[in-house]
């Protein structure tokens, strides 16, 4: 029988990664792809299990695809990733949808777990986590002109506040011969648009050279011809080396656009999450970024509300994001994780004051993205078509200071040919709405 399977991935671009390889593998042992999970035999759910937030929307996920198999819309539903690898049997225990669960090491087995979940035999299969493949094949499930490729896998940073190195194991690089030949499949199938992601790419290659071999690799991504963009994600401010900033200063297929989860600036609030730096240092390193590329894009997100942060080291943390005006910033309170160092320790903050410092960054950063915004009129910004948003009644895209599915988006009107999605234009500039400019093609 031809089953049709579907998959619902929840969480970070890296765990869209690990999807992508799912689908590839269920495709490849005869099954039918479908793209909404209502149309599926069999439903895999590839969970987050990062934050509290994150592990609730994946169990609501899952209770209502459960409420579909009640009705007999679908047969089975499959739960992997990251929530499965941390909870294992209980997730079967407490989600009784539920007919198989299995760790992140079981995922090339995924085909012969959904067969026997149609047949109506329950697996739980947890191997070990390195088990998970850092090479495969992917059905790509991001717009054709965009694509993430994951350099690496797991996490040595161990900060006290995250689940991740107990979730994903141990930092383990790709080949970058392996990246290379990957890379040069996603152009050939007209990606235009790279995204070089890991739990912290700066990381990239210590356990294979020896030494940080981000800025090697990202000059072999650029001598692919099919790329006008590649954008780096996920970079520890401690590894941010003086290679790297001047290679993606000179290379002009990279974006100058750098992801840095700082978490905070507050010295003795880092060392407590096991990070190092201070609000000095941090805003040395992003001052010689700028000093080196005038037009950089900073993304960072912040953690309020970190066991024993006094009101004045919440207060410099608010000094800094002021100070340093970062053009694209999220700030979360702090999620008491389970098996983490941090949950143990005493002054454990209350939920309402965490999330009150939470918002006092945001509502600052909306006006620093209005300010931004404002900035950039009358000035022209190369855009990468999205689509047409019928109700606005113009088109949208992104410029290199939007990432895919995680910033905002330009609008834009066209008097003249019509573009279609994954073309670049040059749009002027004239007006913003809210956190996203509006403007017009050249």
């Amino acid at each position: 029988m031809n089953y049709k399977a579907g998959i619902v991935s929840l969480g970070c671009a890296k765990n869209q990664v690990d999807a992508e390889m799912l689908l590839f593998t269920l495709k490849n042992k005869g099954f039918t792809i479908v793209n909404d999970p209502a149309d599926a035999d069999a439903v895999i759910v590839n969970t987050c299990g990062f934050i509290e937030s994150a592990k609730q929307e994946s169990i609501d996920e899952i209770i209502e695809l459960g409420k579909l198999k009640r009705e007999g819309t679908i047969k089975a539903i499959i739960v992997t990733g990251c929530l499965a690898e941390r909870y294992k049997n209980e997730i079967t225990k407490q989600l009784y949808e539920v007919d198989a669960a299995i760790g992140i090491g079981a995922n090339e087995q995924i085909a012969d777990v959904v067969l026997k979940a149609l047949d109506g035999k329950k697996s739980e299969i947890f191997p070990d986590k390195l088990c998970l493949p850092l090479e495969g094949g992917r059905i790509q499930s991001t717009p054709p002109y965009t694509a993430y490729i994951k350099i690496a896998e797991g996490c040595d940073n161990c900060c006290t506040y995250c689940a991740i190195p107990l979730i994903r194991g141990r930092f383990r690089s790709r080949r970058p011969e392996d990246i290379v030949k990957e890379a040069e499949m996603l152009a050939e199938n007209g990606v235009k648009e790279l995204n070089v992601i890991a739990q912290d790419t700066t990381r990239y290659g210590e356990d294979l050279f020896g030494e940080p071999y981000l800025a090697k690799l990202l000059k072999m991504l650029c001598k692919i011809d099919g790329f006008k963009w590649i954008r780096v994600l996920y970079c520890y401010p401690d590894r941010i080396t003086d290679e790297l900033i001047d290679t993606i200063a000179s290379e002009e297929k990279i974006v100058k656009y750098i992801d840095i989860p700082l978490q905070h600036c507050n010295g003795e609030v880092l060392k407590k999450m096991n990070r190092r730096g201070n609000r000095e240092s941090l805003t040395a390193l992003l001052n010689k970024i700028r000093a080196k590329i005038p037009d950089v894009i900073f993304r960072s997100t912040f953690i309020t509300g970190f066991p024993g942060e006094t009101d004045e080291q919440f207060e410099e943390l608010a000094e800094f994001a002021a100070e340093i005006k970062f053009q694209r910033l999220g700030c979360f309170a702090y999620s008491q994780e389970e098996n983490t160092k941090a949950a143990l320790l005493p002054e454990q903050i209350d939920d309402e004051i965490k999330q009150k410092r939470a918002d006092i960054i945001m509502e600052h950063q909306q006006k620093v993205m209005s300010e931004y915004c404002k900035s950039l009129i009358g000035k022209s910004l190369e855009v990468l078509v999205e689509g047409y948003d019928k109700l606005a009644e113009c088109f949208f895209g992104r410029s290199y200071a939007d990432s895919h599915e995680v910033d905002g988006c330009v609008f834009f009107t066209c008097n003249g040919k019509k573009p279609k999605a994954g073309d670049f234009v040059t749009v002027k500039i004239t007006n913003y709405m809210g956190c996203d400019p509006v403007g017009e093609t050249d």
